[in-house]
């Protein structure tokens, strides 16, 4: 019952939002990137956000969340704040983990729509407008899928051990749950709580949306090679703690079939991190 009032809930709120086929007003906006040590990827990064958003949207704002680096990713979001009017930084004054990162962007996104990928560049984010164009009436979720994983032979290998883990657990019946390219309605995050600081807020996004009703759409896309930097997750202690998590929200969804704990990924009481952690950067 609480998945049909949701769905309905959100059916209603699309009335207010036009679909990306309409001859009408465009919907407003938002882009978001997790950021953890990426400062030689932001500036193409968001310079290519930028060019991507004046075709899709009038009104729209570009967020990083930095969550906590420790190379020159503030003072290059500094510079890119000076050259980007629509760039706003979340900044965390500590890495907390991806989880944490992504919960953040979600709570300060302010428009209609949600696009997020990653800030190290993996992803082409100009492939936003093939999900944009799925974004039909009856449409809450488009979900990015990779073509093919483009990362090394040990990654691939965990990434397809994980994702095969993760379906199988939560009975997810989407192509790649771990593909960070997604478009989202704003309104369907009312209906999830997030919890995780891990990599497993994914699949804890996804189950949900899943488990609720929501219509998903999967769209083909381009995955490349790292360009720098090093990634967060592929290490001993971030894996341990995401399969950690995952077998903690099986147990908590699938065995135990509880409720998620918590307020939507909009807002509320219990943000990514106190509201002391994570601090608006405002614009020089």
């Amino acid at each position: 019952m609480q998945a049909i009032q949701r769905r309905v809930t959100i059916q209603q709120s699309q009335s207010e939002i036009p679909a990306s086929s309409g001859g009408g007003s465009r919907p407003s906006l938002t882009v978001f990137f997790p950021a953890f040590n990426d400062s030689e990827t932001l500036p193409a990064l968001i310079a290519r956000a930028a060019e991507t958003l004046k075709d899709l949207a009038q009104d729209y704002e570009i967020i990083v969340v930095d969550d906590g680096s420790t190379d020159q990713t503030p003072q290059v979001l500094e510079e890119l704040q000076r050259q980007f009017s629509s760039l706003r930084v979340v900044r965390h004054p500590r890495n907390l983990g991806y989880g944490a990162a992504l919960r953040s962007g979600f709570a300060n996104a302010k428009k209609q729509l949600i696009f997020y990928t990653d800030g190290d560049g993996q992803y082409d984010v100009g492939e936003l407008r093939e999900l944009f164009a799925r974004l039909e009436a009856g449409v809450d979720v488009v979900n990015g899928y990779k073509i093919e994983r483009a990362d090394p032979l040990h990654r691939t290998l965990i990434g397809k051990v994980y994702q095969r883990l993760a379906k199988a657990l939560l009975n997810l019946k989407m192509k790649d749950v771990d593909c960070d390219f997604r478009l989202i309605r704003h309104p369907v995050l009312d209906a999830v709580s997030l919890t995780f600081r891990s990599g497993a807020i994914c699949a804890e996004l996804m189950a949900q949306i899943e488990r609720a009703g929501f219509r998903i759409v999967e769209v083909p896309v381009h995955h490349y090679p790292r360009r720098s930097g090093q990634s967060q997750f592929f290490r001993i202690i971030p894996v341990a703690r995401t399969i950690f998590d995952l077998f903690r929200l099986w147990l908590r969804l699938v065995i135990l079939r509880r409720a998620p704990v918590g307020v939507s990924a909009r807002g509320g009481q219990d943000h990514a991190v106190k509201p002391a952690e994570a601090q608006p950067v405002e614009r020089r």
